[in-house]
């Protein structure tokens, strides 16, 4: 192997190249792009920008595991960098442990992209692996691959190969190599030296087309250069070694057995052997059902290629340095060549060689084809038991779900959920639609890739779709199941409510008819009992249409179960809308019946109640509208009689005795009305229309009426005694008469003690009110707050005794009129309150005296005549 020293050598000239010809990164790029992808492909894969798909460090390390046909340590699949870096150390590694020494070569150039360290580590690469192991002559690596150069090539005249730059830009010398192996693949004859494209195009297509050699430079990337890349140059040039010498090293060969032909003959009939026997099984393509043993056979080809070939390598080289050192020695001892038997011939074993070469590469693609195909079974296969059992467990009792009866008994309400559920239930459906199609398109895959275990991934798919199927029937069955029982329950729900809307009122005007009919009337009159009985009429008048609403509600009713005979609906339970039912209608409807002749009669006995009653009240006001204006007309009488002073006191006296005896002799009439209305109260009458008088009225009446004439009739008599005991004459009580009448304002026959003042002011009384409290205390003694005419009499009889009363008077009179002998009306009522000041005026006579003007009043005389000190 090169040192450290030549390696470090060959980094200087790296450099220098690039100083000198900056093409070379373009020829290294494609050379060892193509050099990396003729070892790739047999993996099954390739690379196209070289400093980009090496980063990772992945394809690195498997074109290290094809070339040396040896394991690496697992690569990291992560994409951080830190795993790139792992992945392209385990490589420099595996380099390193092949006893090269990189210099300036890291991983972290290479994890960068870094174009020159990237094509300075693929050249370490191809150098340790392509080159270095050639072994020509004592020379070996570049050496060794020049001299063989220059062996294949000497007999070519217009060849001369001294390196590996300019040497090769006519194309003539790869033309020789191809010519001097395989001389029916170019006809080197017609080759011309100044038509170096002609050359180097003809030699690439033809080691591409015929010997497997990837074309790794352009015809134009060589004769356009001042100096072809020797890196690019020796690559390619390596290619050509080992299409035509084998692909592993050669060992240098011992002089020891040079010349034992024998040795060759047993050599190359084991070797041949070998060979035919290996053949035969790199030919064998059929596959292996699992994983498992496909993987077994890549391994026991990579035990044949890391074990069993090598030695089989070694062996054919040596054959090669043994038959031609045989041959040199023969040549220059003048001895005639070896001429190995037919079929053991240089030829034969290459040949076979080449047979055994080309069946290893095809058997290599087929187990990675076929161990991508079971990888890819094997996926889909696990795909297929996922996908299938989550569908499975999807479908885990969906069936029993669907065929339930649940719906049958249900509400309205609860068939309304049951569609929700099942609508839900049914776009679940349908995403799971995609999951099938997958499954059954994975199951049409694997029967395509030929899958061992095809007959229970069909039976599984087919038992799968079948229940698809199963459930598709079922679905739809539930759905028309559910939206027919809808339908009828919506129908049924929509009488039921028509049912109670109808119902209700009906039931509601059944039991108002009932109470009514039952109901305790209290009637006074006979319009009263009248209206009941039209109102009862009006009433009946409505039965028959009230007949034909019920008959239409129990219709209702006969529809609903109708229906659910007609559909053997299962009714969950009663009308959600009512609590009525027809029975109750019906047990109402007959009430009513029962209740109206019940009622018709007692209104005709309550009528024939009433027209008595009339007939009373009638009675009763006929005689009431008599007797009570005939008392109210004789108090009127009587109490003219009492104020009026018509004729003497015994002339008033004798009359109002004849008023008594008539009044006593209407007492019958007051008894047969007494009798009338005890049958009116028996007949629990409590008011009557016909008249404003009511027994007690009459009662109050006719009692005041005795009181009153018995009354009247004594004052008169006390007037009388008064009379003749104090000597008052006519005229005076008269006078007495009128002065108590005008100031009696309320025509009672007795004032109150407001009127009484008012009279003793007109009269000329100048008093304070203890002394008017005495005069009270004199005229009403009981405190009744009333004086009668009998106290004014007796009051009047004892004032009129006093002889100073008529001076005083005058006296009051003299200062109001300011001293004058008369007095104005209009002094009158200025000073005195307006009815003591009209009686005066209405009183008092035209002063006649010389100094009198108009409208003058005589005081005096009035006063003189007040208290009977005047004839006036």
């Amino acid at each position: 192997s090169e040192s450290a020293n030549d390696y470090m050598q060959q980094e200087d000239d790296w450099d220098r190249d690039m100083l000198l010809d900056p093409a070379w990164e373009k020829q290294q790029r494609k050379t060892f792009t193509a050099w990396c992808n003729s070892h790739l492909r047999k993996a099954g894969t390739q690379i196209e920008n070289i400093e980009e798909d090496f980063r990772d460090g992945l394809k690195l390390m498997l074109l290290l595991e094809v070339i040396s046909g040896e394991r690496l340590a697992k690569p990291e699949r992560g994409k951080m960098r830190v795993h790139k870096i792992s992945n392209v150390n385990k490589a420099l590694d595996f380099i390193a442990s092949k006893g090269v020494k990189l210099v300036s070569i890291g991983a972290e150039e290479i994890v960068d992209g870094n174009a020159k360290m990237t094509l300075g580590m693929i050249w370490t690469i191809i150098l340790r692996f392509a080159i270095q192991d050639i072994s020509v002559e004592e020379t070996s690596a570049k050496e060794g691959l020049l001299l063989w150069c220059q062996r294949k090539t000497a007999p070519y005249k217009n060849v001369n190969i001294q390196n590996f730059h300019i040497s090769w830009k006519d194309g003539l010398g790869f033309c020789a190599l191809i010519h001097r192996h395989r001389p029916e693949l170019i006809d080197y004859g017609k080759l011309r030296k100044d038509d170096p494209m002609t050359n180097l195009n003809t030699a690439f297509d033809v080691a591409e087309k015929y010997l497997d050699i990837p074309k790794m430079l352009d015809a134009e990337d060589i004769v356009s250069t001042l100096r072809p890349d020797e890196k690019a140059i020796m690559t390619y040039v390596s290619c050509y070694y080992h299409a035509f010498s084998g692909k592993q090293k050669c060992v240098r060969v011992g002089p020891e057995n040079k010349f034992k032909i024998n040795g060759h003959f047993h050599s190359s009939e084991s070797l041949l052997e070998w060979i035919r026997r290996t053949i035969p099984w790199l030919e064998n393509r059929v596959p292996e059902n699992t994983m498992q043993a496909m993987q077994q056979k890549l391994e026991d080809f990579r035990d044949y290629r890391r074990l069993h070939k090598p030695p089989k390598v070694q062996e054919k080289c040596q054959l090669e340095i043994n038959f031609n050192t045989l041959q040199t020695k023969l040549r220059l001892s003048n001895r005639p060549a070896f001429m190995p038997s037919e079929g053991k011939m240089v030829s034969d074993i290459s040949s076979a060689w080449g047979s055994l070469e080309g069946a290893e590469k095809g058997y290599e693609e087929w187990l990675l084809n076929e161990i991508r195909r079971l990888e890819r079974l094997d996926h889909l296969a696990e795909k297929f038991r996922q996908k299938a059992a989550i569908h499975e467990a999807w479908t885990d009792g969906k069936e029993e779900m669907l065929q339930q009866k649940d719906y049958e008994t249900a509400s309205l309400s609860d068939i309304k959920a049951l569609l929700k559920k099942h609508e839900a239930f049914e776009s679940d459906l349908a995403a799971h639609q995609d999951r099938v199609e997958q499954i059954a398109a994975i199951a049409q895959e694997l029967n395509e890739l030929e899958y061992y275990d095809s007959p229970s991934v069909n039976a599984r798919c087919q038992q799968i779709c079948d229940q698809w199927d199963s459930l598709g029937v079922l679905t739809q069955k539930r759905s028309e199941a559910l939206q027919r029982t809808e339908k009828l329950l919506e129908t049924i729900d929509q009488l039921y409510l028509e049912f109670a809307k109808r119902a209700a009122p009906f039931n509601n005007w059944m039991e108002g008819a009932m109470e009514d009919l039952q109901d305790t009337f209290i009637v006074h009159t006979i319009e009263e009992i009248q209206g009941l009985s039209t109102a009862h009429e009006q009433f009946k008048a409505t039965l028959p249409e009230a007949d034909k609403e019920r008959q239409a509600i129990l219709g209702i009713h006969n529809e609903i179960a109708k229906i659910v005979q007609t559909y053997h609906v299962n009714m969950a339970g009663t009308n959600p809308y009512t609590t009525i039912n027809p029975q109750e209608i019906n047990a109402k409807w007959d009430k009513v019946r029962q209740l109206v002749p019940q009622r018709d009669q007692a209104l005709i006995e309550e009528h024939a109640r009433q027209q008595n009653n009339e007939r009373l009240r009638r009675q009763f006001a006929n005689q009431a509208n008599v007797i009570g204006p005939w008392i109210q007309t004789k108090m009127e009488e009587i109490g003219r009689i009492s104020i009026e002073m018509h004729g003497t006191l015994e002339d008033q006296l004798t009359h109002l005795r004849q008023y008594e005896k008539s009044i006593v002799n209407y007492k019958p009439k007051i008894d047969q009305l007494e009798g009338d209305h005890q049958l009116i109260q028996e007949a629990l009458i409590f008011d009557n229309k016909h008249t404003n008088y009511t027994m007690e009225h009459i009662r109050v009446g006719w009692e005041q009426l005795l009181t009153t004439i018995a009354r009247t009739i004594n004052e008169i008599e006390n007037q009388i005694l008064t009379r003749d005991a104090k000597g008052i004459s006519q005229d005076q009580m008269n006078e007495f008469r009128a002065s108590f009448n005008h100031f009696d304002r309320k025509r009672t026959g007795m004032m109150d003690a407001e009127d009484f003042r008012a009279c003793l002011i007109s009269m000329g009384y100048n008093m304070g009110e203890a002394e008017f409290a005495r005069i009270m205390s004199i005229v009403d003694p009981n405190r009744l707050g009333v004086i009668t005419f009998q106290a004014f009499i007796d009051f009047m009889s004892r004032e009129t005794a006093d002889t100073d009363t008529a001076d005083q008077v005058m006296t009051s009179f003299k200062v109001l009129a300011g001293d004058k002998n008369y007095i104005l009306a209009d002094e009158l009522r200025r000073e005195l309150p307006p009815d003591q000041a009209e009686y005066c005026i209405a009183r008092m006579t035209p002063y006649t005296g010389p100094d009198a003007v108009p409208g003058a009043l005589d005081y005096m005389s009035f006063s003189t005549a007040l208290y009977g000190e005047s004839d006036l």
